[in-house]
């Protein structure tokens, strides 16, 4: 349990880096129908002699609605004064039930993630990409592209990444290695087995993956499609309430969801990860590099000292500059 002080550094550190004022993008593109599967484009900022290698950045929020695109856009636009050329994607997350406890009490507030539409999201994002840059923002060039992500982002960067290693059969899965330079998980929740027994943002993990408590979400059929539960004579959905039940779709979602059970990917991947976080620990981060090395890979840690969560993304201070450098070389 983190002590006062500790909880104290990390709120400040939250408010400075969300106090900044959103900036708004140069370009903004649709990969689907949904209000939520947007792209902000962000042009390098200066004069460009060359086209800038991209980076797609994925938010955080551990997959919740209140979380959007928005708190990182200072962000993506210190990394568009860096040189490089950004889309920061939107995706949907989880949202406030209509029933249930209030927001701030037990059991109350919103839902983390969507399955399975957070991941069909990111998904399709990707596989639009390339196009939506040649359309939008035709100062990046899609040969050097960097995936990174922070906290949830980070592990929807990682998963982006290894889409080439998923089972057989799942609906995300690549025939081939994504065209990637490599992936940057800013304090991400990479290995989401640990990250749920260190019980990371609140059991965020398998509300994500759909199965928290006795709620089951639809399924990965045979085929790979999603596969949603039978209908009551009410017309509800009738969820397993069999605690056997859950944690057998538990493990199954984990091996379509968890960058730490897609290893080895064969992408270079780096981890920035802050000593003091104690919103997504270390021992996530470590437990991802160590699959990694259990897998025959090697995954880069770089650790900051006196650093929590959210100063990975904060343009205000020394953490940021280092999460640039760390996208510039494998940009570069």
């Amino acid at each position: 349990m983190p002590d006062d002080a500790a909880v104290a550094r990390d709120a400040a550190e939250e408010a400075a880096a969300l106090g900044h004022p959103a900036v708004p993008p140069d370009a903004t593109a649709a990969y689907g129908a949904h209000a939520e599967q947007v792209i902000d484009f962000y042009a390098p900022r200066g004069t460009v002699d060359r086209p800038a290698p991209l980076v797609v950045l994925l938010h955080g929020g551990a997959w919740r609605a209140p979380y959007d695109r928005w708190h990182v856009s200072p962000f993506a636009d210190f990394l568009a004064r860096r040189g490089f050329a950004v889309a920061n994607v939107e995706y949907r997350r989880g949202a406030v039930p209509a029933q249930g406890p209030p927001v701030g009490e037990p059991g109350g507030g919103p839902v983390a993630g969507r399955w399975p539409e957070t991941l069909d999201d990111v998904a399709a994002a990707l596989d639009a990409l390339p196009a939506l840059v040649r359309a939008h923002l035709p100062a990046a060039d899609p040969g050097r592209t960097v995936l990174t992500g922070h906290s949830a982002g980070g592990q929807l960067a990682l998963w982006a990444a290894a889409r080439h290693v998923l089972p057989l059969g799942s609906p995300w899965r690549l025939d081939r290695p994504p065209p990637l330079r490599g992936v940057v998980g800013l304090a991400p929740l990479a290995d989401l087995r640990v990250a749920d027994e260190l019980g990371v943002c609140g059991g965020a993990v398998r509300q994500f993956l759909g199965v928290s408590g006795a709620a089951v979400r639809p399924s990965l059929g045979a085929s790979g499609a999603a596969v949603r539960p039978s209908l009551g004579a009410s017309g509800a959905a009738v969820d397993a309430v069999d605690a056997g039940a859950v944690e057998a779709r538990y493990v199954e979602r984990l091996a379509h969801a968890d960058p730490a059970a897609l290893l080895p990917t064969g992408i270079a991947t780096t981890v920035v990860q802050g000593r003091t976080d104690i919103v997504v620990p270390p021992a996530v981060a470590d437990a991802y590099a160590d699959a990694a090395a259990k897998a025959g890979e090697v995954v880069g840690v770089t650790l900051l000292e006196g650093v929590g969560h959210f100063p990975l993304i904060d343009p205000g201070v020394d953490a940021c500059a280092v999460v640039a450098e760390e996208i510039a070389q494998l940009a570069f």
